[in-house]
């Protein structure tokens, strides 16, 4: 194994999450009596991909290998068809995969002290994987280095406790609390709904800690059993690295308490969508000041530029913030969730939220993408738009300041017209590059062929007898 590492600083043997090198993991593992290691890379959906090995194997000097297939798959397990831009391996040739151990904690929910380690993907010259969503999200943070910048993210993740549903033809309920009753209502938030859970929320409290993930704030969400978890600001690829991570954890969470967490965009008609909104700043790395305020504290032409990009730009990358059929329920009008790309300060009505701080703190929140979308691609295309606003020196419109819930403006309203977007706009290709765009549609387009080869209750409803 390679002993490549984002930060070679990083070697205390006491942390909970993330050594510097090879030989840093060896003795952290040996200090922990941990004997398996889940070797894992994020697919283009955010699934854990990967290999469980020994650790003894894992240190043997081996590279890890898994066929470059696993960044072409549906979330239904598919491939989809080749075509003049997207060409599969015809062979399914082997992908390198080479450890962070900056990324290296443990899996405590395993009964066996096992650990868990991210990987990144490359070809066999040792070229990053283009189609890799980690390398996607260090190419984009490689335009701001070239730039003296360094972004800041904190993300904002909502899910769904239910009830277990083994049948996919029944609706999703939400899961009965301490009190013996379902939630019902709208209880935003609430500390006694919140209360409903103590056991499960303490599940994720220490299985969080005990990873060295932090937690900023946990409340809940206006939707039944809906939770919300903030994450503290810091460097966009280990928040994506986190994000990645606190959606496996809370999963495992409640499954000890017989529930389902969903991070599906919208899991119930009646109820709220769940969002993954992301504040975003830009600090100069030669001052350490964000580039997003003045010196008297006012705002500055990159901060209104970087609003502008995601103005101009949302719209092409939209179908990476909502990836699946199911995302786009979630942008109904008259709803909390955007329907449109305006801007405003402390304006939840909006795709685009200024939230009211101080200079230093000055950040956009995205709003648009769902909780299901991949982090690192969400990340990558929120900072793309806003790293193109602010190098083409665009303009945003005014700052609305009424209620703009109703008012639909840009977003696409389905996978297809996203698609369409995204794959015919020249300034997001050359971002993320040919390769991931042609397989990122392919992908989305065999999705879309699936879901529409599948006949709703909706159309059993008011079809069957009626046309």
């Amino acid at each position: 194994m390679s002993n490549e590492t984002n930060d070679p600083e990083i070697s205390n043997n006491d942390s909970l999450r993330g050594v510097g090198d090879m030989e840093a993991a060896r003795t952290w593992l040996r200090q922990r009596n941990i004997q398996d290691i889940e070797c894992v890379v994020p697919d283009l959906a955010g699934v854990a991909r990967g290999k469980m090995m020994p650790s003894e194997k894992f240190f043997s000097g081996s590279v890890m290998t898994m066929p470059a297939s696993i960044f072409a798959q549906t979330i239904s397990g598919s491939y989809p068809e080749d075509d003049e831009r997207f060409q599969h391996n015809p062979i399914d040739g082997d992908l390198y995969f080479r450890p962070d151990y900056a990324t290296l904690t443990s899996v405590p929910w395993e009964t066996d002290p096992t650990a868990q380690l991210i990987h990144d993907a490359y070809t066999r010259e040792g070229a990053p994987v283009e189609t890799a969503p980690r390398n996607v999200l260090k190419r984009v943070l490689k335009l701001y280095t070239d730039k003296g910048w360094e972004p800041v993210v904190a993300p904002e993740i909502e899910f769904y406790l239910v009830k277990p549903n083994a049948d996919p033809d029944y609706p999703l309920e939400p899961p009965t609390g301490r009190s013996g009753r379902p939630e019902v209502g709208r209880q935003s938030y609430s500390i006694s709904a919140l209360n409903e859970y103590d056991d499960l929320i303490d599940d994720i409290y220490d299985l969080s800690e005990q990873q060295g993930l932090e937690i900023d704030t946990l409340i809940h969400e206006e939707g039944a059993a809906q939770m919300e978890i903030n994450l503290r600001h810091g460097n966009p690829l280990e928040l994506a690295d986190q994000v990645f991570l606190f959606k496996r954890t809370i999963r495992e969470a409640a499954l000890r308490h017989d529930m389902y967490a969903t991070f599906m965009s919208k899991p119930m008609s009646s109820q709220p969508g769940s969002a993954m909104h992301i504040h975003q700043s830009v600090i100069d790395k030669e001052t350490g000041n964000n580039i997003f305020a003045g010196e008297n504290s006012e705002e500055t032409p990159e901060f209104l530029s970087f609003i502008a990009g995601h103005q101009q730009y949302l719209p092409y990358v939209t179908c990476i913030m909502a990836p699946f059929v199911n995302s786009y329920r979630r942008f109904s009008r008259n709803s909390t969730s955007p329907v449109n790309v305006y801007w405003g300060y402390d304006n939840r009505t909006v795709g685009l939220r200024v939230p009211y701080s101080d200079a230093q703190a000055r950040r956009l929140e995205n709003r648009v993408p769902g909780s299901d979308a991949n982090p690192y691609l969400a990340i990558a295309a929120s900072l793309a738009c806003g790293y193109l606003g602010i190098v083409k020196g665009l303009k945003p419109d005014a700052p609305q300041t009424t209620s703009c819930s109703h008012l639909l403006k840009a977003l696409p309203r389905g996978l297809p017209e996203a698609l369409a977007l995204f794959e015919n706009n020249p300034d997001i290709i050359e971002i993320f590059g040919e390769k991931f765009v042609a397989t990122y549609r392919a992908i989305k387009h065999e999705e879309f062929e699936t879901f529409m080869s599948v006949i709703s209750p909706w159309e059993r409803e008011y079809l069957l007898l009626n046309v």
